[in-house]
């Protein structure tokens, strides 16, 4: 084990309150009387439907279909009928509704069958990435991007997995890494495999000593394997910011961890990669921590997507009357549930239901001091107060300027802002009008393309009909003045007798080649034939089959070979006669 010799500008300390539900082993929840997936449930496109109203669907039963690499699939997780394809409220901080699965589970949990790949490195990078894409991997640290197009990269040299789990309240990594060690090494064996990495770095807060102990043990032995522990600070769970930790190097603004040759991964999401290819299991479950004053029991359960939330809250000994918002998430990255109706997605790994007293509501916000403390807690060295400005007065070019992009949404700035501004909110909003724009600049430009394309094909074809005629015209003088020569210098009436000899022994020539063609083409049939009563009257002799039948095959062969002797030694005839 190595202690970490890096960290990154800025971060907090928040109280933890990690105690409240890591003291229990994880819970497989029950099955619900209903699920409700959405078809959106990770960062590309949405899936689209492959079952229909009144279907009868297995567990693990792919209803949804993801068009490309950039989406992901969903798969029933019970058995049961679809009841309605229509929209539902989702779990999303607009309050929105979208497209939704609802099935109607029988309780009978019935398996559609499947079959995983255990010698999964007889298997290339194409096919393994195929599995994941089709199994609906998505990375389960909560930003829900396709597992199967992020390792689709070259040129990548280290591996690093996370399993900081930073944000306060959430432990359901930290319960899988302590429970599911080994499962979760050894997707790491096979995420190393497909991206080609010569090392991999395992990076876990210093305030999981049981998880620290447990993948320590399941890790291999070799100087290519690291387990490196560092002290807790928020948000060291983010992907740049972990990647400063544990290598000293820097992403570069608006790049990627490819660009620097490193790839990284939840713990939750090695251990569903496993999952989908040694077991055949694809994404239809995952550890959820469900913590807060409101709850009676507090811990981790197993929950299969599309449970309601209401259903597990009740579950856990929910008291509604205590709790002025649920939170989907910790209480820094986290929204507040538009109702408590909505699903268990991929990306759900949190539902905090607290107290007024242990999560007051935010005060109103109050005019900036220009105080700077966001801009010393940032973790991405960004200017927080700048951004605020331009996103109240929508100016998007100093955004894309100050690198709106490439904030993290980790709350920390509005945490540390004493007059407590929303920062996060206006954030959001605004790096969400960029993407529109930028969607419909594409789109605009796409179009453009289209016309301009357009327009130079109907020139050329404009300019090739041009050059067509005038071949035309210079051929037609070319003829007139040949046939005038011709006129001057022969008989017309010799020159027609010419050339209708001439046609005459074109046809017949051509006659000839078409009967000696059809001469060949039957006696090639002929010699079909043959070949293929000799092999009939074999098999009848060979399973002793009665005189009769052999008798008739032996004629039909004598037939067949005097046909054939004829057609080899008669010309073909003359259709035209000279």
């Amino acid at each position: 084990m190595n202690t970490a010799k890096h960290t990154f500008h800025g971060g907090i300390r928040p109280l933890e309150h990690k105690e409240d539900s890591n003291t229990t082993p994880i819970e497989i929840a029950p099955i619900p009387p209903m699920l409700v997936l959405p078809l959106q449930q990770h960062s590309g496109p949405t899936a689209k439907p492959c079952v229909t109203e009144g279907e009868y669907v297995y567990k693990g039963q792919m209803i949804a279909n993801a068009a490309d690499a950039s989406g992901a699939s969903i798969h029933a997780s019970s058995s049961g009928y679809v009841v309605a394809i229509e929209a539902r409220l989702v779990a999303h901080p607009s309050g929105m509704a979208d497209t939704c699965i609802v099935i109607e589970t029988d309780g009978l949990d019935a398996a559609i069958e499947t079959s995983g790949h255990p010698n999964w490195r007889n298997l290339n990078r194409v096919e393994l990435l195929d599995i994941l894409h089709r199994s609906g991997i998505v990375g389960l640290g909560g930003a829900g991007f396709p597992t199967a197009r992020k390792l689709n990269t070259d040129s990548i040299d280290t591996l690093i997995i996370n399993g900081t789990e930073c944000e306060p309240y959430i432990t359901a990594d930290d319960l899988c890494m302590r429970e599911r060690a080994a499962d979760i090494i050894r997707g790491c064996e096979i995420l190393k495999y497909i991206v080609g990495a010569n090392s991999v770095i395992v990076g876990i807060e210093d305030n999981k000593p049981e998880a620290i102990e447990s993948m320590g043990k399941a890790m291999p032995s070799s100087p290519d394997w690291k387990l490196v522990t560092f002290p807790t600070k928020y948000p060291s769970g983010g992907e740049k910011q972990l990647i400063e930790i544990l290598t000293g190097r820097q992403v570069p603004r608006g790049g990627l961890p490819a660009n620097i040759g490193i790839v990284c991964q939840n713990v939750g999401t090695a251990f569903a990669v496993k999952e989908a290819l040694e077991d055949g299991k694809p994404l239809i479950s995952r550890i959820t921590t469900f913590t807060g004053q409101a709850l009676s029991r507090r811990g981790n359960l197993e929950v299969r997507l599309g449970t309601p939330v209401s259903y597990l809250l009740d579950y856990m000994g929910y008291t509604e009357q205590k709790v002025p918002r649920l939170i989907m998430g910790g209480p820094m990255m986290g929204f507040a549930l538009p109702d408590a109706t909505v699903p268990i997605v991929k990306t759900t790994n949190c539902i905090l239901a607290p107290d007024t007293n242990e999560l007051p509501l935010p005060k109103p916000a109050q005019p900036c001091i220009r105080c700077g403390f966001c801009a010393e807690a940032c973790p991405a060295s960004l200017l927080p107060q700048q951004l605020f400005w331009h996103s109240k007065s929508s100016n998007f070019d100093q955004l894309d300027k100050h690198a709106l992009d490439d904030c993290i949404e980790c709350g920390v700035c509005s945490y540390v802002c004493p007059s407590s501004i929303p920062l996060v909110q206006y954030f959001r909003a605004s790096k969400h009008e960029m993407r529109m724009r930028r969607n419909e600049q594409q789109q605009a430009d796409k179009a453009r393309e289209r016309f301009e394309a357009r327009q130079q094909r109907l020139e050329r074809e404009a300019l090739e009909r041009e050059a067509t005629r005038a071949a035309r015209k210079a051929a037609a003088k070319a003829k007139a003045a040949e046939s005038s020569r011709f006129a001057d210098e022969a008989d017309p009436v010799q020159a027609a007798i010419e050339r209708a000899k001439a046609k005459k022994a074109r046809l017949m020539q051509q006659s000839q080649q078409g009967a000696q063609m059809n001469a060949e083409s039957a006696l090639d049939s002929l010699k079909t034939k043959l070949a293929a009563q000799q092999s009939t009257l074999q098999q009848a002799e060979a399973d002793e089959k009665s005189e009769k039948i052999t008798t008739a095959l032996q004629a039909s062969i004598r037939r067949l070979e005097q046909q054939i002797a004829e057609s080899e030694t008669k010309p073909p005839s003359k259709d035209v006669e000279e």
